[in-house]
């Protein structure tokens, strides 16, 4: 039936022409020389498959030669259902949709054999025009040439009256029927993305690939709220900045017009936004882009105190005079439909049905929209979209397995992917590297260091440099543990200097830094480095599994179409006692003969696991552990010690004026790391800390991927002495 729709609506002489159609050039030539321009090319099927495979699709003379040339040819090689076959599994059917099979799935949500005879004429009714006869945009005009499909059939004597009757009389009923993903992921989407083509290259696009990840979807829904939460916590904390814009309205202005308008703001926002149509006092009337039309009130507005500047907000309003006006573009979110009985039209246009705000019969729309101004249906909350971006990257630190990515508060408005692009100073979070460093050389967590001013003199410098402690203070002789977790600038760089720049470099480019973004100086005791967050994420997975190296990675495997494995990944595996056993076991087999192997029934090709090498002293990173552990404990992290667990160490970061602030904390099972700023460097106010900026975030997302999980702390190793320090 789909095949014989086909025929009929682009060449029903197809089974009797050679590969052109002479009648069909010959009016195509007539419809020339009278209008004077081209209106249809006289294509055949064999013409359309020359062009869809080897031509382009402008309209000159010459590509039509080539495309009677190559329909020929085709003609000479290919039968006819071979040629009907590439046609249908090729042409171009609207919504995405390349093919019969996929344009059945996208309208219909059918396999090919489901599809009636009217949906199968819809679907051959696409070809001359997808957009103009798409059957969800223009119903009407779809079911106007589905019909003339139809009849075509009926005169060709491919369908009997009786099915002709019953197809025109069936309902139009397509609908986009997209697959509906379990999680949208974006961010991981696009990564994955683009691993397949780095791999595959075009080819990724059109062979049907099938590629798996290793994000946990309960963890990774929960990665991207807490980023969104903790970024719509932040700019709640810094006030409200006034409408996105202000249009003129002059009244006349149709709700068609109205959303038109309204579209335009869409990747601004993550919310709805809507058109201030009046503002009193205490209620703004708005219509918003999905056609409801509703209030918001004070109480709804607690976002509408006024941003001052970085650091000061303003009281809420006690009112909204001076604040909005009639054409004001804002940012809202329903909250209720207030329980009342109405419909909305085609137009977007809400109609009533309450006794008391019945209309006068003489003019329905009109009175209904009169009706609407009255009567708030809906109920709306002022909202903002933060300027403020995040980062989140959660990796399982025994291999690298990404568990959970958020690169940004929404993909749609930005899709800078933050994690893996953004260089950022890490400022203190990079502390852990350079302690790690002295402990491998000898420091213990008690060794003292003095807390006292230092000043720097530099021929590339301006001035001196004097740098200083978060407080502003200097504590004197200070033990390596509390400077640690106090996160005491002046030790950290007086550290730095007894150990020797170019040692220290040595010691932390194997986490995985570039050493050309690390700098050759005291400042990389502070985080002066430009590093992503991913980076600094791998770096902790390396200390949370004991220091052995890894390498981040999100695809694990990918597919064929037909379910052969292509790709799978390799990673770096921190081996125990029994990875160790099966890795030796792995090895002998490797070394039998394939005649033994047919005996044994043992696989001669199994590989073996690629041993994650120890690039720091155990014990050196098990007493940083421990020093991390009073970071929550007892230090600038202490607030994640709510969380009441005991296998927690972390580390705090913030920068110079608090342009970027920092956590990253984990566990042996699964290591964190949050990074909050804004794209273009600027603070984020004089109290936004990684403390109060991106440790919120690190315990939402934490909270939950800990959940029921037993402790997990790295295992004492031999060679530590526990000693009472005399403080």
């Amino acid at each position: 039936t789909l095949t014989s729709a086909f025929i009929a609506a682009e060449d029903n002489r197809f089974y009797e022409h050679g590969g052109i159609d002479v009648i069909g050039l010959a009016r195509a030539a007539a419809q020339l020389i009278q209008a004077g321009r081209i209106k249809t090319g006289g294509s055949t099927i064999t013409m359309q498959v020359a062009k869809n495979f080897f031509l382009t699709r402008e309209r000159t003379f010459i590509r039509k030669f080539n495309e009677i040339f190559l329909a020929i040819q085709i003609e000479s090689v290919l039968s006819k259902p071979e040629i009907l076959e590439l046609y249908l599994n090729k042409i171009y059917l609207g919504n995405r949709a390349y093919g019969v099979k996929a344009a059945a799935q996208v309208y219909y949500g059918k396999n090919l054999d489901e599809l009636t005879l009217a949906q199968s004429a819809m679907i051959a009714g696409l070809p001359k025009a997808p957009s103009r006869y798409n059957p969800i945009i223009n119903p009407e005009r779809a079911k106007i040439r589905r019909d003339w499909i139809l009849n075509r059939m009926l005169d060709l004597n491919m369908i009997s009256i009786a099915e002709h009757k019953a197809a025109r009389q069936e309902t139009t009923t397509a609908g986009y029927h997209n697959p509906q993903p379990d999680l949208s992921a974006p961010y991981i989407a696009e990564m994955a993305r683009q691993k397949a083509v780095e791999l595959y290259g075009s080819d990724a696009y059109t062979t049907g690939l099938r590629v798996f990840v290793t994000a946990n979807s309960e963890l990774q829904a929960q990665a991207q709220k807490s980023v969104i939460n903790g970024l719509e916590a932040y700019d709640a904390r810094h006030g409200y900045r006034g409408p996105l814009d202000n249009i003129e309205l002059d009244g006349s202005e149709s709700d068609a017009e109205k959303k038109q308008i309204l579209r335009s703001y869409l990747a601004k926002t993550r919310f709805t936004p809507a058109l201030v149509e009046e503002s009193t006092s205490d209620q703004l009337s708005i219509f918003s882009l999905d056609g409801k039309r509703g209030h918001i009130s004070l109480e709804q507005a607690t976002r509408a105190a006024p941003f001052i500047n970085i650091n000061k907000v303003g009281e809420p309003p006690s009112n909204f005079e001076g604040l909005f006006r009639s054409g004001d573009i804002i940012e809202a979110r329903l909250i209720d439909n207030m329980n009342k009985d109405h419909t909305q039209t085609e137009e977007g246009e809400v109609l009533l049905h309450t006794e008391e705000a019945t209309p006068p019969q003489e003019d329905e729309h009109q009175a209904s929209r009169e009706a609407i101004r009255d009567y708030s249906l809906f109920s709306f909350e002022l909202q903002q979209s933060p300027e403020a971006q995040a980062a989140l990257i959660s990796i399982r630190p025994k291999d690298g397995a990404i568990l959970a990515l958020s690169g940004g508060y929404n993909f749609q408005m930005s899709k800078y992917n933050r994690a893996t692009q953004a260089k950022r100073q890490p400022g203190s979070n990079f502390k852990a590297f350079i302690y790690l460093a002295a402990l491998e050389q000898g420091k213990t967590a008690a060794s003292l260091i003095n807390d006292a001013p230092l000043v720097f003199e530099d021929k590339n410098l301006e001035t001196s440099w004097r740098p200083e402690n978060s407080s502003g203070k200097f504590y004197g002789p200070t033990r390596l543990r509390e400077a640690f977790y106090r996160s005491r600038n002046l030790v950290s760089i007086r550290l730095l200097k007894s150990l020797g720049i170019n040692n220290t470099l040595e010691r932390i480019k194997k986490f995985g830094f570039n050493e050309k973004d690390l700098p050759k100086d005291l400042s990389l005791a502070l985080g002066s480095a430009g590093i992503t967050p991913m980076q600094i994420a791998a770096g902790y997975a390396m200390i949370a599994n004991g220091g052995h190296y890894i390498e981040p990675y999100l695809v694990s495997r990918i597919e064929n179409a037909q379910g052969e494995i292509l790709f799978e990944a390799d990673p770096y595996v921190v081996c125990d006692q029994a990875c160790e056993n099966e890795n030796a076991a792995r090895t002998e087999t490797l070394t039998i003969t394939t005649a033994e192997a047919e005996i044994s029934g043992r696989n001669p090709e199994a590989p073996t696991i690629k041993v994650a090498p120890r690039i720091a002293d155990e014990r050196a990173v098990f007493i940083l552990h421990s020093m991390m552990k009073d970071v929550i404990r007892k230090g600038t992290g202490r607030r994640a010690a709510s969380m009441k667990r005991s296998d927690l160490g972390g580390k705090t970061g913030t920068t110079n004026d608090q342009k970027d602030a920092w956590f990253s904390g984990f566990n042996t099972n699964i290591a964190t790391s949050t990074w909050v700023g804004f794209d273009e460097p600027r603070t984020l106010g004089r109290s936004e800390y990684g403390s109060r900026a991106a440790l919120p975030i690190w315990m939402e997302y934490m909270n939950v991927a800990l959940k029921d999980t037993p402790l997990a702390n790295l295992k004492q190793p031999n060679g530590i002495v526990s000693v009472k320090i005399n403080t």
